[in-house]
């Protein structure tokens, strides 16, 4: 019977191997995150101009209301000033005298022009909206 204690000579002993899939799945997964957050905040600057011009649009008509026709003045402003009661509550009070004082402009058959404290109240109005 031969010995089982000869050396073999021809076969290397084992090496370990590193094994790197972790770090590249870490890797994949934050460039994954890198792109989605991107693509998102890309897609929100996107919307953004967007509302700040219909903002701007909504402020330059609320602007440019003829004043010399006192009821259409008056039904436009309380329409269109709805659009920025919720920037502020100092917006919010102001479009609320402004309102008030409106009111007589807006249910009679014949009116007559706007008297100076009702657009000096439009005038605050405009410059309490930030846009």
């Amino acid at each position: 019977m031969k010995s089982m204690d000869i050396p073999v000579h021809d076969i290397a002993p084992l090496l370990e191997v590193q094994d790197y899939s972790f770090y590249w799945f870490i890797l994949l997964i934050v460039i994954v995150l890198v792109g989605v957050l991107s693509l998102g905040k890309q897609m929100n600057i996107r919307k953004r101009p967007i509302v700040e011009n219909k903002r701007r649009m909504k402020y330059e008509a609320l602007a440019r209301i003829d004043m010399n026709d006192a009821k259409a003045a008056a039904y436009a402003i309380s329409e269109q000033g709805l659009f920025f009661i919720h920037d502020s509550d100092e917006t919010r009070s102001v479009y609320e005298r402004l309102f008030e004082r409106l009111e007589r402009y807006k249910y009679a058959p014949v009116v007559e022009a706007m008297d100076e404290e009702t657009l000096e109240l439009y005038r605050l109005f405009l410059q309490k909206i930030s846009i």
